[in-house]
């Protein structure tokens, strides 16, 4: 594969990773490769080896934001060490270690996670053209990836003039958690509509997404911390929460969620999933029914039940996080759409496991007609953010035709029946 693909910058890039000793192969990191391979096409392009293009250009690079002026000594001195492997690697009396520095700066808010059609990530890439949009984190367009191809899509009408936006960050989450994630790792501050919004309105987002629940099972209100400092007040029942007893449950959970890591790490799924069953229920006990890390452990419970071939379990917590996804990512996203495709499956799967029953019945009906719904509505968000060319989303028309297909006949069977 080295030797078939782009064997003019491999060879290289190959030649000059032979000549190290063993003892620092362990020190080229997926950044430092990228970097290799940066500085050898810039060489090939350079020289005429390899053609170079508008948006495949060392230029583009030099133009790159590298905000070394905010780093820390502590930062600066890992890129001067990265530099200097890099240049000991190559070996080009013509390389300059500062340079290769501030490339690295530029690397760390500027490079992109490559992701399959899923979003599960694959490696990281440098793409100067898609790093001069802008960040919001309610965005009018996704960055996906067909192969190595960097894609942006829109997700809402943008009109003549107006500028496209991407998200840079993972917008699960408060305000202030968004911001502290975008000023530790991009050095600003959003100012996009998402953010700009009243004290108040900002407070009660933290609380619902990352607080506390009631502890009056039939109250839906969010808890703010007392002005003495003892507790936690339910803003809309009045109800109090003593701090000691959540200190107490969030103990609880710290215990067994290391537990259960440990579980997993072993990949013992049936103790992993066990584990995290407890933490789930008492992070229901302790958590608002729309926070994030209860969404997180059901996250995980669905895994590790699709691991374990329990779809009837993990299509339950499927079903648990989509309606938390749909309130953290408003409008069209891919992993709104990604989880109905998810949950599309596992209903079919249940279907299909369910060999106790001889004929169409309702209940089966039922579930081909609720996987047939799931799979519509990943389709209606992922032709957006994919496209329709891409083979996963071919394999998802063929699902979605398959479930329309049985449904119309276990309707037609029950009807003659």
């Amino acid at each position: 594969m080295c030797q078939r693909s782009e064997w003019k910058l491999h060879r290289l890039e190959c030649d000059a990773l032979a000549r190290l000793d063993k003892g620092r192969h362990k020190s080229v990191t997926p950044s430092i490769r990228l970097m290799i391979k940066l500085f050898i096409r810039r060489k090939l392009q350079s020289e005429k080896v390899i053609p170079m293009a508008a948006t495949d250009n060392y230029k583009l690079v030099e133009e790159l934001i590298d905000h070394m002026s905010g780093i820390d000594e502590k930062q600066l001195v890992l890129y001067a060490q990265m530099g200097t492997l890099v240049n000991l690697i190559l070996q080009w009396p013509e390389m300059n270690v500062k340079e290769i520095a501030v490339n690295f700066s530029k690397l760390a808010c500027n490079a992109h996670t490559i992701c399959d059609s899923e979003l599960r990530p694959l490696g990281t890439g440098l793409y100067p053209v898609i790093s001069i949009i802008n960040h919001s984190c309610l965005p009018n367009a996704v960055l996906v990836f067909e192969g190595r191809s960097a894609v942006v899509r829109a997700v809402q009408h943008i009109p003549p003039g107006a500028e496209v936006s991407i998200s840079y960050i993972e917008t699960a989450g408060s305000t202030m958690t968004r911001q502290k994630t975008l000023k530790e790792n991009y050095l600003f501050t959003c100012t996009c509509s998402r953010c700009v919004k009243a004290q108040e309105d900002e407070i009660k987002e933290s609380a619902i997404l990352e607080g506390y629940r009631c502890t009056n099972d039939q109250c839906a209100g969010f808890l703010l911390r007392n002005s003495d400092d003892t507790g936690f007040t339910c803003q809309q029942c009045g109800l109090v929460r003593s701090k000691e007893d959540i200190k107490n449950i969030a103990s609880q959970i710290k215990s067994i969620s290391d537990e259960a890591s440990t579980s997993m790490s072993s990949q013992n799924y049936a103790e992993a999933l066990f584990m995290h069953e407890k933490v789930e229920k008492l992070q229901k006990i302790l958590c608002h029914p729309y926070s994030i890390s209860l969404m997180q452990t059901r996250e995980k419970l669905l895994k590790i039940s699709m691991e374990l071939e329990n779809w009837t379990k993990a299509l339950t917590y499927c079903k648990l996080t989509i309606s938390v996804y749909q309130k953290l990512y408003p409008g069209i996203h891919p992993l709104l759409g990604l989880q109905f495709y998810t949950c599309g499956k596992l209903e079919w799967l249940v279907v299909h496991q369910d060999v106790s029953f001889t004929s169409p019945s309702l209940l089966l009906l039922g579930h081909t007609e609720d996987s047939l719904k799931s799979y519509t509505k990943a389709f209606d968000i992922l032709r957006i953010t994919h496209g329709t060319n891409s083979s996963f989303m071919k394999e998802l028309l063929q699902k979605l035709e398959e479930a329309r297909a049985e449904a119309s006949y276990k309707r037609s069977s029950i009807d003659d029946e």
